[in-house]
Parts: C-alpha cells; structure tokens; sequence
C-alpha cells in the first residue's frame, strides 16, 4: 500500500510518543526521542500537534517527524525501515517540496540517524551537512555516584525555580511556570522528572529534564543547563550525575544526550559525569538558494 502522511492532530500525539517509545533501543543511533515530543510540548497541545507528522504503510507509522522551529524537521523511523526505499523516496519527495506541508521553501534542515537511506537521497538533490553535534551516552547498569550536591525533584508548587534557572541559562528563552506545567500536562511527562540542583548557599544553580521511554530503554536528558552566574563550579556535573541517576531510578538502560560538537564545555561537562562522546553526526541542510537552478555559475 502507498505511505501516507499526516499530522496526526492532538489525539494522536500521544500515538506517535509511544511509537518513539518501542523504536528506542541500546546501540540505535542519536534519534528523536519521545522526551523530545514531551519537552516541545511546553508550547501546549495544539502547537504540539501542529508540528509533529507520520508516515504510515498499512496502518503501520513507519516515521515520526517534528518540525523543531522553523525549518528544521528532527526525523526518525522504525528500526526496520531505516533502508526501507520507498518510505525514503517518500520521505525525500515530502521534504524538498513545500507544498507538501512539512518544511517551508529556502534554508531548511533534516535530522535523520546516521544509518538512513534518506541522507543519500537528500545528498543526491544537493543538500549539504551542517555543523556537527556530538552525541554521548552513559550506561546505568551499575549505581550512579553521589552527585555531590542537593537536588530538587520539581513538581508544580516550584515550577517557578525550575523555569527560572531555565530562563537564566539560555539567552532568549521564553519559558515560564505556565510552559512548564503545559510541559507537566503531556503524556511524555509521565515518565520524567525536573531536577535543579542547589549550591552551598541553598540557590538553584542548575536543572535539567530527564525523559524515559520505558524500563531497559535509553532515557534522554533535554534540556540541561547552568545558571550563567553560577558556571565553572561544578554544577553541570552535579546535575548531570543527578540526571543519570533519575533516569537509573527511572528504569532506564542509558542516558543520551547531544550538543552541539562547537560547545567544548558542555561536551566537558557531559564527559565528567561519566557520559562517553559518540562519533559526530550531522543536519543535512538546504540552503535558502539552489544555485543549480539560479541562474548563478
């Protein structure tokens, strides 16, 4: 039968979060994540909706996509059909051409794990690589060390200090106690937790989001971040042992995370806590002009 694509609408968010769920296994390449759903989720349900796709066969999702801001489709399949041609013919087709309602016309970037059929076809239509984001991975079989620091697990009545380290973290954002327990309220939030760590003093100096996708499944820490007055002391450490021992409690198997492969200090502070760096991977992007149809030389 033909693959259909769709946006699955609000009730089928949660459909698409637990196909992710089964797809998560130990040795997979860096992929989207349910935790991944769940932490855009902070923009509410319907913005939700509006930004995930499927890709279907016989009443079978064979691919998951989320439009991740504008331009930047983060896309997985079933492990199975990673060299399945027709879905990356398909797949292909639906994201170079913008009438097709995934990604707009001009720049635009996919993610894809590495093992894909689709980046050979993207790169046969002229798409280029972008810059490369390390993955890393830690194993939980065995207990997680103290993290040396007091650690908050987050729940609604201190939304406010989760979204305030959040916001002091990362230049630009938006988040607030309201995006959180918009976050709070998905389905993927069942199976995570916020921590913030506190320094010395008793201030929150650091958070993160570990996501789980199921007992002997890898968990995925998104986001993590430091309190930009408060950097250079340990914390990310702290918390990010903290994260993998959440997640060990949690059940999982592992703890992924990726950054970008530029942000020496974060690939750091990941390796301190006992993550090992995996090979880099990269977007395929296309840039805002085709110069083979331009007209330039």
């Amino acid at each position: 039968m033909a693959i259909t694509t769709r946006a699955p609408g609000v009730d089928g968010v949660d459909e698409a979060a637990g196909v992710l769920r089964e797809w998560q296994h130990d040795g997979a390449p860096m992929q989207l994540h349910p935790g991944d759903l769940g932490w855009f989720r902070r923009f509410g349900a319907e913005a939700t909706a509006a930004a995930v796709r499927t890709w279907s066969r016989d009443g079978r999702v064979l691919a998951v996509g989320l439009l991740d801001g504008p331009g930047l489709l983060r896309l997985t399949t079933a492990p199975d059909a990673r060299r399945d041609e027709e879905l990356a013919r398909r797949l292909a087709e639906d994201v170079t051409r913008p009438e097709r309602g995934v990604l707009p016309a001009g720049e635009a970037r996919v993610e894809a794990p590495v093992d894909a059929l689709l980046h050979g076809l993207l790169s046969g239509n002229g798409w280029g690589v972008d810059e490369p984001w390390t993955p890393l991975h830690r194993d939980l079989a065995e207990p997680v060390e103290d993290p040396g620091a007091r650690v908050e697990v987050i729940g609604p009545g201190r939304a406010h200090v989760r979204a305030a380290v959040h916001r002091a973290s990362f230049d630009g954002s938006t988040f607030t106690d309201e995006r959180w327990r918009a976050m709070a309220a998905g389905a993927p939030y069942a199976d995570a937790r916020c921590l913030v760590a506190h320094d010395d003093r008793g201030v929150a100096v650091a958070a993160v989001t570990v996501w789980s996708a199921g007992p002997g499944r890898p968990g995925l820490l998104e986001p993590m971040g430091v309190h930009r007055d408060h950097r250079g002391r340990g914390h990310g450490r702290a918390i990010t042992v903290a994260a993998a021992a959440a997640l060990r409690e949690l059940g999982s198997s592992s703890a992924v995370v990726c950054t970008p492969g530029s942000n020496a200090g974060a690939v750091a502070t990941y390796a301190s806590a006992g993550f090992r760096p995996l090979p880099e991977v990269r977007d395929r992007v296309r840039p805002a002009v085709d110069r083979r149809t331009s007209g330039e030389p």
